[in-house]
């Protein structure tokens, strides 16, 4: 596992100390080593958390005859199958390490290499014969990779940090990213929050020589085997292939652990963990005790049954949120409004003290169908067929439920899915998850546009059905959301995190599954379910999802309260040039006063300020329109 980084320079001279800058910026991603190559044309870099092959592998890796480097984040889990592979066709390999399984796949197959490898990864090849760079990224996004060109010039790193260490590139706003933001919680491929600045998209490669750039996938569409044919038999299925993806994501030669929830995902990877038969397995959760969502009971329940060495962290108010939250608009790159990101900060702060490796549970919901949303896209299609009029009453009466502490209580999600059945299916969709509405941020942000929002979910398959959801989700929810936070939060404590879910056997597999052995009736996760039925405990079964958050609502009320007016002061959010004062102070003041639950829209406004001052992120020579004061934002009750 390591951060990558590199500059081109063919026509003009790198700046002294961005090599330097930039390398000690991804310190946390790669704390053993540091390695860098330089030329007269690119200078490219590593840093190094050494997982397998400790002796060897260090960054970067340079071919036989000089012309080929390598520099390479992630984990290619069939490295020791293409090895075999490249030695019969005449490779010779001086270490064990998979970076140079990648050189020696790029030497014998050039950009289509890319393509056999299973794992996640992020991979800079800089070719000098030809002048040329190339850059991949995982087909499931579990490795970021940003680039940007400046000057004729490419710039690329696995962080933000690694371009701005270039004084050279602006920080302004992007405000298509920007918008996506406010609207989804998250910002979508190949948008970032910076002009100028870009994401690979998963699944892609990019080439650059002497300053034209192209980008394709480079995913094969190969004829797909026919779909099971009964639940029995794609349960048989996916039970070879769980097996198969944890035996090759639990080798490494540093300690390996769990992070266990107590629901399903986790408890599926706990259990075959077990099966492959590895050293007793350390586990890793946090708890909530006293809380309605804690579930506790259920992990103990989980680790007697399965004897883990297990580890623990209540989070609660008496933790020092504040300064986790401040050190996270340092490491996350980009602000993520998923307020998931709290207790995954913690977690990989926990389990960094005793191990290197932890297995996650990412993936099966996106691929299974197991979020409430897909629910929702259902019973909201039902919901469209009455006249509109029925389902704006239902939310006045909604109205006069009492607003609740709890993380996300009946009244909340009644009045977002009230509120999404008066929406268009897509729209509807991302809101389920999202926050503001297009014309919620008309009335408070100063750049508000529908399109970049609607550019990004016109790439969503037509047609009716769950799978033009999930195949969504699995493109931007899960990359840019899901992902990139396990990944900021665990390498911020230089810890890595393999998702077995998403080994691309698991992924094929569940593209091919009928809709009825994903979402059968009200069961979520129904081939899953039925796989682990007689493997795992009836209650871990039986119970809803909860998911991984925070009491936000509650804390922005307590604990957290100084901390948000302190961020959303009125100095601040002039300052920004942003939003309308007047607008946010409403929000504030509807939230704090027990209007209305707000917690998870002001925490994406929270963090994203405090991202902006910890980066001198700024709205450039652009100018804010003008708006007028309005009395609330959210001034109907389905926008709650």
């Amino acid at each position: 596992m390591c951060g990558i980084l590199g500059y081109t320079h063919v026509r003009r001279r790198l700046p002294r100390g961005v090599m330097e800058t930039a390398l000690d910026s991804l310190n946390h991603r790669g704390p053993d080593h540091h390695g860098r190559f330089e030329s007269d044309l690119v200078s490219l870099g590593a840093t190094r958390l050494r997982i397998v092959d400790l002796e060897s592998g260090d960054q970067p890796l340079i071919s036989p005859d000089g012309d080929v480097i390598v520099v390479f984040n992630g984990e290619i889990f069939n490295h020791h199958e293409l090895r075999l592979e490249l030695e019969a066709c005449g490779a010779c390999f001086e270490t064990c390490c998979d970076t140079e399984v990648i050189l020696h796949a790029f030497l014998r197959w050039g950009s289509d290499c890319f393509s056999h490898l299973r794992g996640m990864f992020a991979i800079a090849i800089w070719v000098q014969s030809e002048r040329k760079l190339i850059l991949a990224r995982d087909r499931m996004g579990i490795k970021p990779l940003y680039y940007a060109e400046h000057d004729g010039e490419l710039l690329f790193g696995s962080e933000l940090k690694c371009i701005f260490a270039h004084p050279g590139v602006p920080r302004n706003l992007c405000m298509a990213g920007l918008n996506c933001y406010l609207s989804l919680n998250y910002v979508p491929a190949p948008y970032t929050l910076v002009e100028g600045i870009k994401k690979l998209l998963p699944g892609n490669v990019m080439q650059w020589r002497n300053g034209n750039l192209s980008v394709h996938s480079y995913v094969r569409k190969e004829a797909a085997p026919p779909a099971p044919r009964s639940i029995a038999e794609a349960c048989e299925e996916l039970d070879d292939l769980l097996q198969k993806s944890l035996r090759e994501q639990l080798v490494s030669d540093v300690p390996v652990g769990i992070w266990l929830s107590g629901g399903l995902d986790s408890s599926t990877i706990l259990r075959y963990a077990a099966q492959a038969g590895s050293a007793r397995l350390r586990t890793f959760s946090i708890t909530f005790k006293g809380r309605s969502f804690d579930e506790s009971k259920s992990i103990a329940e989980i680790t007697s049954h399965f004897g883990s060495h297990h580890t623990e962290f209540n989070l609660d108010e008496t933790a020092d949120l504040e300064r986790a939250i401040q050190k996270m608009a340092y490491y996350s790159d980009e602000p993520s409004a998923d307020a998931g990101a709290l207790p995954a900060w913690f977690l990989a702060e926990m389990s960094s003290k005793d191990v290197t490796v932890v297995l996650s549970g990412e993936g099966a919901d996106e691929l299974f169908a197991g979020y409430l949303t897909y629910k929702a896209d259902r019973y909201s299609a039902a919901a469209r067929r009455v006249p509109a009029r029925a389902p704006r009453a239902l939310l006045s009466c909604a109205g006069l439920l009492p607003v609740s502490d709890d993380k996300i209580s009946f009244e909340y999600k009644l009045k977002r899915f009230l509120h999404g059945s008066l929406l268009s299916p897509e729209m509807a969709h991302v809101y389920w998850n999202g926050t503001f509405t297009e014309a919620e941020k008309c009335k408070f942000f100063h750049f508000a546009d529908a399109g970049p929002l609607a550019e990004i979910l016109g790439n969503m398959s037509a047609g009716p059905g769950l799978q033009r959801y999930l195949e969504f989700d699995q493109r931007y929810y899960l990359a840019d959301d899901i992902l990139y936070k396990v990944d900021r939060m665990s390498m911020a404590h230089s810890l890595e995190a393999r998702p077995p879910f998403l080994d691309p056997r698991i992924v094929d597999f569940s593209a091919r599954l009928p809709e009825r052995f994903k979402l059968h009736g009200r069961q979520s996760k129904y081939v899953l379910r039925r796989l682990m039925q007689d493997k795992l405990p009836p209650n871990v079964l039986r119970r809803p999802k909860i998911g991984f958050d925070i009491p936000v609502h509650d804390w922005f009320r307590g604990v957290l309260r100084p901390m948000l007016l302190d961020t959303l002061s009125e100095e601040a959010v002039r300052a920004s040039g942003l939003f309308n004062w007047h607008a946010m102070e409403q929000l504030l003041n509807d939230h704090l006063k027990r209007k209305a639950n707000l917690g998870y829209h002001l925490w994406g406004l929270m963090v994203l300020l405090l991202w902006m001052k910890q980066w001198n992120v700024g709205l450039g020579s652009m100018e804010p329109a003008p708006s007028e004061a309005v009395p609330t934002v959210l001034d109907q009750v389905g926008s709650l």
